[in-house]
């Protein structure tokens, strides 16, 4: 499916409001109601829209921690790294998990209760020994800027 830019418009306004009627949306995208509702749903049938959440206010639940890990690997071979993420995958405190080029091998967001929830989860980690060959932890100390949506309207200007 070629996307054009009525439904790049589209996707933009639903990631930034996943609840908006299909009227408002329609409007937005100056399309009228049901030809919006058939690009609505075939974004959906084509995978575009994986799906719907909502965006929780987590300082309002209580205290947290977040903490962004730099992960090194011990070794560099796929089952290394199959072994690693399949592992982490499965730590529900592991909001992100990015493969990235350049000093280390992995950033990795966690979100916990405190401190001590994050130490140990890392030291089961190196307990149960993924391959880990170093870990450098940074504390979140405050997040001014955090943005739910993607700039698609600048990345697939059409």
């Amino acid at each position: 499916m070629k996307l054009d830019r009525i439904d790049i418009k589209i996707l933009y306004e639903l990631q930034k409001n996943g609840r908006i009627t299909n009227v408002e949306l329609a409007e937005l995208v100056n399309l009228s109601p049901s030809p919006c509702l058939m690009r609505v749903k075939k974004l959906q049938a084509e995978g575009y829209i994986e799906g719907y959440s909502a965006q929780i206010n987590i300082n309002k639940l209580g205290q947290t921690l977040t903490v962004f890990t730099e992960i090194t690997l011990k070794n560099h071979r796929q089952i290394d790294f199959a072994r690693f993420l399949a592992v982490v995958e499965k730590i529900d405190q592991v909001v992100e998990c990015h493969l990235v080029s350049g000093g280390y091998d992995y950033l990795l967001k966690f979100v916990t209760s405190g401190i001590v929830e994050y130490q140990s989860i890392m030291e089961r980690l190196t307990d149960i020994d993924v391959g880990i060959d170093k870990y450098f932890s940074f504390v979140v100390l405050k997040s001014p800027i955090t943005k739910a949506h993607m700039p698609l309207t600048s990345l697939f200007p059409l």
